[in-house]
C-alpha cells in the first residue's frame, strides 16, 4: 500500500511538472484535488444525494481531463502501472465524465489535443 502511495506521488509531481500541460490546467487541477481531500464541500454531505454530488463531480473533472481531454502520450509517459490498469482507468473516467458537462469542461481546461490525431 505504502509502495502504492508513492507511486501515486510520482506520477501527480511528474504531471505536474511537465512542460506541454499549460500552467492554467496545473493549477485548476491542484485547486480541485485539494477541494476533493479537503473535509469541506460545497454542498455538505449530509443532504441526501446532493451532498456526494460535488465530491463526484469533482473527481469527474479531475478523471476527464486525465484521461479524455489530455493526449494520451503525455500522460503514458509519466503513468507507473501499465497499460492494463491505464485501459481500465480511462474506461471508468469516460463514464464518470458522462456526469460533467462538456460546457463546464470547455470553460475551465485550456489545453486542446492535437488535431493530427
Amino acid at each position: 500500500m505504502l509502495t502504492r502511495v508513492k507511486e501515486l506521488g510520482a506520477f501527480i509531481k511528474a504531471v505536474s511538472t511537465d512542460e506541454r500541460i499549460p500552467e492554467r490546467d496545473k493549477a485548476t487541477l491542484a485547486v480541485l484535488l485539494v477541494l476533493l481531500a479537503s473535509p469541506f464541500d460545497i454542498i455538505p454531505d449530509w443532504i441526501p444525494i446532493f451532498g456526494v454530488m460535488d465530491d463526484i463531480v469533482v473527481l469527474a473533472l479531475v478523471l476527464d481531463y486525465l484521461f479524455n481531454q489530455l493526449d494520451q502520450e503525455i500522460l503514458l509517459s509519466h503513468y507507473p502501472w501499465g497499460m492494463k490498469s491505464y485501459t481500465r482507468i480511462r474506461g471508468v473516467a469516460r463514464m464518470i465524465a458522462l456526469l460533467t458537462p462538456s460546457p463546464i469542461k470547455d470553460r475551465i481546461w485550456k489545453y486542446k489535443p492535437s488535431v493530427y490525431k
